[in-house]
């Protein structure tokens, strides 16, 4: 069969398009792994939280490299699921409908006064504050300084939480996690590294 331009330019379209939206399934040992194509640069893992392998990889990444990268990284994988696996076991099974919602509500009541609380001893404006039921981020900043946190939060001890809390409003004069940012961190909480450790 032959494809003239035309044909060739659409149909190299059409697999783009398919190597964007469709994940494809491979296996690799004992293994497989969902692979998902995009326009990045670089090969990466990632363990999803029901211990699923994906790798991402460039449009153009052939299959022999893309297998290659996954055997070279077995160690790794192993240690990330096994991880997983600890964390999920750790955390026991997932709240109910009823538990779910009393932790968004303890999280209303509890987390704006804290908030509102280091805001102002930090000298700093959060533009609003969010309550979800996100279980991979305790907390964000937004890039209009709008603070995000998970109500997953409310398992852990209150020294904890305020951890969180202060690191997050410390985001919005420090985007990123440089010497500056910790300061301004350990400048209200001195002991914050050891309050981070007693996340749940």
């Amino acid at each position: 069969m032959r494809i003239d331009g035309e044909d060739f330019s659409a149909l190299c379209g059409l697999l783009s398009a398919l190597a964007l939206f469709s994940p494809l399934w491979y296996l690799s040992g004992m293994e497989a792994y969902t692979l998902i194509r995009s326009r990045r640069k670089t090969l990466a893992l990632e363990i999803t939280k029901d211990c699923k392998l994906l790798v991402r990889a460039p449009l153009r990444c052939s299959e022999e490299t893309i297998r290659a990268f996954v055997a070279r990284n077995q160690g790794w994988i192993a240690r990330s699921a096994d991880k997983v696996r600890q964390r999920a076991a750790e955390a026991g099974p997932p709240p109910t409908e009823e538990e779910l919602a009393a932790l968004k509500a303890l999280a209303r009541n509890l987390l704006p006064e804290k908030v509102a609380r280091y805001a102002a001893a930090m000298g700093l404006s959060p533009t609003g504050i969010k309550i979800t039921s996100a279980q991979k981020r305790y907390g964000s900043c937004s890039a209009k300084n709008s603070l995000c946190f998970s109500c997953y939060l409310m398992r852990s001890p209150d020294e904890a939480i305020d951890a969180v809390v202060v690191h997050e409003l410390a985001h919005i004069r420090h985007k990123n996690h440089g010497p500056q940012f910790y300061a301004l961190v350990e400048r209200y909480l001195p002991d914050y590294r050891a309050r981070k450790k007693l996340l749940k």
